[in-house]
C-alpha cells in the first residue's frame, strides 16, 4: 500500500467515525428549532457538512451514486407540498395562514409542545436539506471536473 493509499484509508476511516456525530447533531437542531436556536434552515444548512464528509471520503462518483440528484429534486417538492399542507391548515381551521392550530397538544418544552411550528420546521428542514444537497453535488461536480487527481 502506497502512501496515497494510506491517506485515502485514514480519510475515508475518519469521516465514516465523524459522519453519525455530525447527522445526529443537524437532525437535532432541526427537530428542537421550535425550542432552542436553530430549526429546519440551520440543521439543513449544515447537511453540506456530510455532503463533504462523504465527498471527502469516498470521492465525487461515490457522491453522486448516494446523493443522486433527481432524488433530492422529488424530496424537494415533496417537502415543500408538506408545508404548504400544514399552513393550509391554519386556513381550514382558524382563519389564517400558517396559523398554529395544535398548539394545545403536548407539554410545553416537548417535542410536540409547539403545534404545527414542530411540523413546519420539519418540512423546512427536509426542504433546505435537498436544496442545499443539489447546490453542494453541482459545486462538487464542477470542482471534480477542474481537479481530476483528486480521487
Amino acid at each position: 500500500m502506497n502512501n496515497i493509499q494510506k491517506k485515502y484509508v485514514i480519510t475515508t476511516c475518519t469521516c465514516d467515525f465523524i459522519m453519525p456525530f455530525a447527522l445526529v447533531y443537524l437532525f437535532y437542531i432541526i427537530l428542537h428549532g421550535h425550542l432552542t436556536p436553530g430549526g429546519g434552515f440551520q440543521g439543513g444548512v449544515l447537511m453540506v457538512a456530510v455532503y463533504t464528509l462523504i465527498y471527502l471520503g469516498y470521492g465525487y462518483q461515490d457522491t453522486a451514486v448516494a446523493l443522486r440528484m433527481d432524488k433530492l429534486h422529488h424530496i424537494e417538492g415533496w417537502a415543500s407540498i408538506v408545508y404548504v399542507l400544514v399552513a393550509m391548515l391554519g386556513i381550514a381551521f382558524a382563519g389564517n395562514f400558517c396559523q398554529n392550530i395544535l398548539f394545545s397538544e403536548g407539554d410545553i418544552g416537548e417535542l410536540w409542545s409547539s403545534g404545527t411550528i414542530f411540523l413546519m420546521n420539519a418540512a423546512v428542514g427536509a426542504k433546505v436539506v435537498t436544496g442545499v444537497g443539489m447546490l453542494a453535488l453541482s459545486m462538487l461536480a464542477v470542482l471534480n471536473m477542474t481537479n481530476k487527481d483528486f480521487k
